[in-house]
């Protein structure tokens, strides 16, 4: 298993503070601008990278990222054109941790063994899988450990002290706290609630907990890190690169500066959280 994930985490807790990860769809608005989009993240305060892997049927996803997967697969990304974005990424950027996220079904129409080889000669370091449960681990989460890449699972705030045991049983790289009940985007998370959830979390591993979904601001990203290995930020970026869009819903001038831009503030708002300062 790659030591990128692990490196990370440990180089962001020496500096006293939880990481940024950053998600965007791969292929959105094109593949050009994408892979754009990609490299530029890291310089602008991204730690961790989760690459979105566009699904006709994203059930956890909320209308930004929905949308954003329909763009991507209209201008024809597909597992393949994914996996290569990856690759030319990688010729740029060795250090960044980057988690491809989605659905099992692309995955298993383009053959699992098959995928977790090229996933992990792309440059790959984990997935998120979202509806996988763990009964279903011998589908894809023992083969890609197996393989070499981290299987990241979801607990969320109905996963119960019964149930947690068996999320965190193969889970490597992080543990992914969903703040809210609902999909991506769709609430402002209750803060000190995530911290009571990150709290017994952390009781049941040593793997970072990160949180996600609803965490739209610097000032969200501050207190979710005050509590928080990690912050996810996901429908507000894809967001940002949607208003930058023309009337077409082509690129502009203007889309890869309108997500690092958002990305730095909320590379600012993390840092910041752990001194309890206002974002």
């Amino acid at each position: 298993m790659t030591t990128r994930l692990a490196d990370t985490f440990a180089r962001c807790r020496a500096d006293g503070r939880a990481a940024l990860v950053t998600y965007v769809m791969a292929g959105d608005p094109d593949p050009e601008t994408s892979l754009a989009v990609l490299r530029a993240l890291p310089a602008a305060g991204a730690d961790v990278i989760e690459f979105g892997l566009p699904f006709t049927d994203p059930m956890a996803d909320g209308p930004a990222v929905q949308a954003a997967g329909l763009r991507a697969l209209k201008a024809g990304q597909t597992v393949t054109k994914t996996l290569d974005l990856v690759r030319r990424f990688r010729e740029e950027n060795r250090e960044t941790p980057l988690i491809l996220m989605g659905y099992y079904n692309p995955l298993y129409t383009y053959g699992v063994a098959r995928f977790l080889a090229d996933a992990l000669a792309a440059g790959i370091d984990g997935l998120i899988v979202v509806d996988l449960p763990p009964e279903e681990d011998d589908e894809l989460c023992l083969p890609a450990r197996a393989a070499g890449l981290a299987f990241i699972r979801l607990a969320t705030p109905t996963t119960d002290a019964q149930r947690l045991p068996a999320v965190l049983a193969n889970t490597a790289g992080f543990v992914y706290y969903v703040s809210i009940t609902g999909i991506t985007g769709a609430a402002t998370p209750d803060f000190s609630e995530v911290a009571e959830a990150v709290a017994r979390i952390r009781a049941r591993t040593d793997l970072p907990v990160v949180v996600g979904f609803g965490v739209k601001t610097a000032a969200h990203a501050a207190a979710i890190a005050r509590a928080a290995d990690g912050v996810v930020v996901g429908s507000a970026l894809v967001d940002a690169l949607a208003r930058s869009l023309d009337l077409d819903g082509r690129a502009t001038s203007g889309s890869v500066s309108a997500v690092t831009a958002l990305v730095r503030d909320l590379a600012a708002g993390v840092r910041e959280g752990r001194n309890g300062q206002a974002a």
